[in-house]
C-alpha cells in the first residue's frame, strides 16, 4: 500500500528519514517495474542545514522543487553526472528533503542490471544515491512528481527493522558544511552490502 501523502507532511525530518529504512521505493517507468527496500537514507533539514541545497533559504530552479508539500520527488543533477532522487518532506515552503543513497533490490532485478550494464547482480547496482537512480530510471524527467502517481511511489509493506540494525551517523560528502556534517543524519542497515561506507 502507497504512503499516504499525509506521511511526507511531517516536519521531523531526521526521525521520517529513520522511518524510511524498511520502506519499499517503486518506480514504473516505460511499463517496467523495479523497486526494492530502503536501507540508507540522508535526512537534509532546510534554511538551517548548511549541506542543504536550499541553505539560507535559497530559491534557485533547481532547489524550487524542495519548497513544494512534501510528498513529491526532489531530482537534481550532481557533478554533472549523477542524478540524485530524494523525497520532498514536511509543509509547503519548509524547504526539507530525504536522499535516498540505496535500496536493497527486490523487483525487476533484471531491467536494473540492463539499465547499469552488469552481466551479474552486484552490490553497486543500488549502492550510492546516483545507482539508485540510474537502476530504477529515475531522471530529472520525473522532478517534483507526486509520490501518489503510479510511475514513482513508496510503499509499507510491515518491514521493520529494530534499532539495533540500523546505525546512524554523519552525511557523506558535506564536509563543505562545517560543524552540520557530522550531525548524525544519516541512517542505514548495518552490515548491508548494498549500504556505501562506513557501514558497519
Amino acid at each position: 500500500m502507497k504512503l499516504p501523502e499525509s506521511y511526507y507532511h511531517n516536519t521531523d525530518t531526521v526521525a521520517l528519514s529513520r522511518d524510511l529504512i524498511g520502506k519499499y521505493l517503486f518506480t514504473c517507468i516505460d511499463g517496467e517495474l523495479t523497486g526494492g527496500y530502503i536501507v540508507e537514507t540522508e535526512a537534509y533539514t532546510g534554511i538551517n542545514d548548511k549541506a542543504a541545497h536550499s541553505y539560507g533559504g535559497k530559491v534557485t530552479p533547481r532547489t524550487q522543487t524542495m519548497y513544494m508539500q512534501g510528498g513529491v520527488s526532489y531530482v537534481y543533477l550532481c557533478y554533472g553526472i549523477h542524478e540524485m532522487f530524494n523525497i520532498v518532506v514536511a509543509e509547503e515552503g519548509q524547504p526539507h528533503a530525504i536522499l535516498i543513497r540505496a535500496i536493497q533490490p527486490t523487483d525487476g532485478l533484471d531491467v536494473m542490471m540492463r539499465r547499469r550494464n552488469l552481466d551479474t547482480p552486484k552490490p553497486n547496482i543500488t549502492k550510492g544515491p546516483g545507482s539508485v537512480a540510474k537502476a530504477l530510471g529515475i531522471s530529472r524527467k520525473i522532478n517534483a512528481m507526486s509520490l501518489q502517481s503510479d510511475i514513482i511511489w513508496v510503499e509499507d509493506r510491515g518491514l521493520t527493522l529494530p534499532d539495533a540494525e540500523v546505525a546512524a551517523g554523519p552525511r557523506i560528502g558535506v564536509d563543505y558544511a562545517g560543524e552540520d556534517a557530522l550531525l548524525p543524519y544519516r541512517f542505514y542497515v548495518k552490515g548491508n552490502i548494498y549500504v556505501s561506507k562506513p557501514n558497519k
